[in-house]
């Protein structure tokens, strides 16, 4: 069932392992103001989410908890109200994806900005050549 404009406790990139193998394994691309990190999740079926999203702001441009808190609650309205072009792709190509958006600019942005960019974000995902391919082979031990 396709999530709508929802964004709900499985739709969320939570967990310590997850967040810690999105940075670890995956691959990243900047788009000012935000940085993307993105990895295939683990084989569909086995998470219960097709798409998994995190959002961050670092303290050491935003100071102020409740500055961070605001440019995370923009990005992830941006993103609820953008993902499903993105979710229906991925669902289209039998993958998974995990992808955290870090805020990376000085200023605390106007939402408008905030949705042009996560919405051009997206789009550069489903563009990505390594997304796009089919799954990899599931190789056997001992074979």
């Amino acid at each position: 069932m396709a999530p709508g404009h929802t964004l709900g406790k499985s739709e969320r990139l939570k967990s310590r392992k997850g967040i810690d193998r999105v940075f670890r394994e995956g691959k990243s691309f900047a788009l000012f103001p935000f940085r993307v990190y993105y990895a295939p999740l683990l084989p569909a079926g086995r998470t219960p989410s097709l798409l998994q999203a995190g959002f961050g702001a670092s303290s050491r441009n935003f100071k102020k908890a409740v500055d961070r808190n605001r440019i995370k609650r923009l990005s992830r309205e941006a993103y609820r109200l953008q993902k499903q072009p993105l979710y229906d792709w991925l669902k289209e190509k039998d993958r998974t994806l995990a992808v955290f958006f870090i805020y990376t600019g000085k200023e605390l942005p106007e939402y408008g900005v905030v949705k042009d960019k996560i919405g051009q974000a997206l789009q550069k995902l489903m563009k990505e050549p390594g997304l796009a391919k089919g799954p990899a082979p599931i190789k056997e031990p001992g074979s």
